[in-house]
């Protein structure tokens, strides 16, 4: 098979597991779709709002999982080709991301990427997970902004690759290196194309802050 398909096949695969929405199935248990309460969004942040802390967890363990298990079995499956395993984990991870943000029987209305982007990142490099959540928790617990903590975490993502990848640490060729450069930066574009109505209440000091326990 050639590595073109195999790239199109990580991408429809993470696809498929990116379609289970965590948080919109549990508020269908709950006869509430997520979609129309708090912000409309059915990710982690809405179930949090909406549900509590603990189903907000939950969302998140779970919307993180799927993107996990996509990045593994693309690995089982595509592991024999000549693609380096990180890049065909990055091509499995954005098509879960893609799933979670775009699920065709949602009316391509899903959630915002970051608990998949998470997952991503876990499954990508430890090392890279724990810088990126340092950021997130730092700026989260210092501002109570999620959608900031989240897009300054996945940018590090981005700029951590970058330098890790040119500092030898993936042991991959530079053209294959480039190209997982481009995916992840597509990634942490559409994190910021999702975001833009909150990054304009953020500039705006408007954005709604969110508390892990209801203020007294």
């Amino acid at each position: 098979m050639n590595t073109i398909m195999v790239r199109i096949l990580c991408v429809c695969l993470g696809y498929v597991f990116g379609l289970f929405q965590t948080a919109y199935i549990y508020g269908r248990t709950q006869g509430i779709d997520i979609r129309k309460v708090g912000s409309g969004n059915a990710g982690t942040t809405n179930a949090l709002r909406n549900f509590g802390t603990k189903v907000g967890i939950l969302v998140l363990v779970c919307d993180m999982l799927k993107c996990i298990l996509a990045v593994a079995v693309a690995k089982l499956i595509f592991g024999g080709s000549d693609l380096p395993a990180r890049l065909i984990g990055i091509y499995a991870g954005a098509g879960a991301v893609l799933g979670h943000c775009f699920p065709f029987y949602m009316q391509f209305k899903g959630g915002k990427g970051i608990a998949c982007l998470a997952g991503l990142l876990l499954s990508f490099s430890g090392v890279t997970f724990a810088l990126c959540m340092t950021f997130f928790f730092v700026i989260f617990f210092t501002t109570h902004y999620v959608s900031l903590g989240s897009l300054v975490g996945a940018a590090v993502f981005l700029i951590s690759t970058i330098i890790f990848g040119q500092s030898g640490s993936y042991g991959m060729s530079q053209a294959h290196l480039t190209e997982m450069y481009l995916v992840i930066a597509c990634v942490v574009a559409l994190a910021f194309f999702l975001h833009r109505a909150n990054i304009g209440r953020l500039l705006k000091g408007e954005e709604r802050k969110t508390y892990l326990k209801k203020k007294k």
